[in-house]
């Protein structure tokens, strides 16, 4: 019993010395030894936003934007439809729309531009995206800017002032035109309207304008690009859709967009010729006349965002 008592005794005096400390695992910072380095910040994320037509969302915006991709545009890649439940000719008319949708496009660039700073920030329009481009950018602060732009088949006036646009622009837009637009860029708009609202041919056949009220030095950002029929073997065959298509935006819009060097692409009749660089044509026509015809024909009659292809 004595012996029971003195072991009780003896394991009360080890538990009351257990307690008697504290056992913190944290670690603590020595006094003597400099700060831990700071993480290195994440490398901005790339984004492009593409505004379709208004036909809205389609299978050809998907494939346009999947070329896109393949093509080395990397990053974050939305597609946004700005025409809701007015598809088509609602759309075309919807003056309202235009302001609420272009204003809402205008936020998700100061989002993007704002969250990332430096981040490479690019555009692609198809068709009456193009004027949604043009009243969102105008809204923009002046210390956002979109890095480069690429307009498919523009459906906006060929005398529509872009300075409001380019002026938010740091390195160049490049807008695809095509005489052979006819159906859509040449009777339509003539019998319906531009999306800014003239009845005559779309920019996206017959090329830009610069009117006299534009500012001249920002219209040294505009490079307006041609059809050309060697473009016929990437499925983009001058009308309406054709610049949608995937292979073309893979060899052709995503390196414009990315370098500014516009690809050298052959008819099957110039395959073994000796490679020439392809110049550019001149950012603007000098005079408000129609800009001059692409000289080669093509050969073949004609053969469709949400979030991530046929409509003006």
């Amino acid at each position: 019993m004595r012996c029971r008592a003195i072991f009780c005794l003896f394991g009360l005096l080890l538990a009351v010395a257990g307690c008697a400390h504290e056992h913190n695992l944290t670690a603590q910072p020595r006094l003597d030894l400099p700060p831990p380095p700071a993480l290195p910040a994440l490398p901005a994320v790339p984004y492009h936003l593409h505004l379709n037509g208004i036909g809205g969302y389609r299978s050809i915006d998907q494939y346009m934007l999947t070329g896109l991709q393949e093509g080395g545009l990397d990053g974050e890649v939305i597609a946004y439809d700005w025409t809701g439940a007015d598809v088509g000719l609602s759309a075309l008319l919807a003056t309202g729309r235009h302001r609420s949708e272009s204003h809402h496009v205008a936020q998700m660039f100061l989002d993007a531009a704002r969250q990332q700073p430096g981040r490479r920030i690019t555009l692609s329009t198809h068709s009456a995206g193009a004027g949604i481009a043009l009243w969102a950018l105008a809204e923009l602060p002046e210390d956002v800017k979109v890095d480069s732009i690429v307009m498919l088949a523009p459906a906006l006036s060929p005398s529509a002032d872009l300075t409001p646009l380019l002026r938010h622009v740091s390195g160049k837009v490049y807008s695809f035109y095509s005489p052979y637009d006819v159906a859509v860029l040449g009777v339509g708009t003539k019998m319906m309207g531009t999306v800014d609202g003239v009845r005559t041919e779309a920019a996206g056949k017959v090329g830009f304008s610069r009117p006299p009220s534009a500012d001249p030095t920002q219209y040294a950002k505009l490079v307006q690009v041609p059809y050309d029929s060697a473009w016929l073997k990437l499925g983009n065959i001058g009308d309406h859709i054709g610049p949608m298509s995937r292979p073309f935006a893979r060899e052709v819009t995503a390196p414009l967009l990315l370098t500014g060097k516009l690809a050298i692409i052959r008819n099957e009749s110039e395959r073994g010729a000796p490679a020439a660089p392809i110049k550019l044509p001149p950012p603007m026509p000098t005079s408000t006349t129609t800009p001059a015809s692409p000289t080669t024909t093509p050969t073949t009659a004609p053969a469709s965002p949400a979030a991530t292809t046929t409509a003006p």
